[in-house]
């Protein structure tokens, strides 16, 4: 079921980030994550978060929208592959009209299931918000048409 998430739930959100990042993003290391990890309590209030939460209210995946784009979808590790992000994604989508979002470059599982899902590229940025050499891929949403 996806809620709304508010500030009580930042820890969890934040838990499951990081458990999230290190089994995807292994193309960053330990040092950025935890750079990141210091300004994700300045960086969750400035979207509207939303949540996947399971029958007992856990958190086991989640994304912020703000400007009208997906500015982050991460989901537990141990949900992986249940199609949560999916979910999300779709929601994101359908119910906010938000289908942009962007995505490592060197994070290419997370390409492909953009892509899956019907996103296509419209932009590349050489590094990421922070200034790092890590490319942003611009993504966004088409309707596939049925032929």
């Amino acid at each position: 079921m996806i809620t709304a998430a508010s500030f009580k739930d930042y820890s969890e959100i934040m838990d499951l980030w990081e458990s999230s990042v290190r089994a995807t993003h292994h193309f960053i290391s330990e040092d950025y994550i935890r750079e990141i990890k210091t300004l994700l309590p300045g960086l969750l209030p400035k979207v509207k978060l939303f949540a996947w939460r399971d029958d007992e209210g856990s958190i086991k995946g989640f994304t912020g929208v703000a400007h009208e784009k997906m500015e982050m979808l991460f989901i537990h590790p141990d949900s992986f592959g249940k199609g949560l992000g999916r979910q999300l994604a779709f929601f994101c989508i359908h119910s906010l009209n938000v289908d942009e979002v962007d995505v490592n470059d060197e994070n290419k599982d997370a390409i492909k299931f953009y892509e899956k899902i019907g996103y296509q590229l419209i932009g590349r940025d050489e590094f990421d918000s922070t200034g790092k050499p890590h490319p942003i891929l611009h993504l966004k949403y088409f309707t596939r048409s049925v032929s």
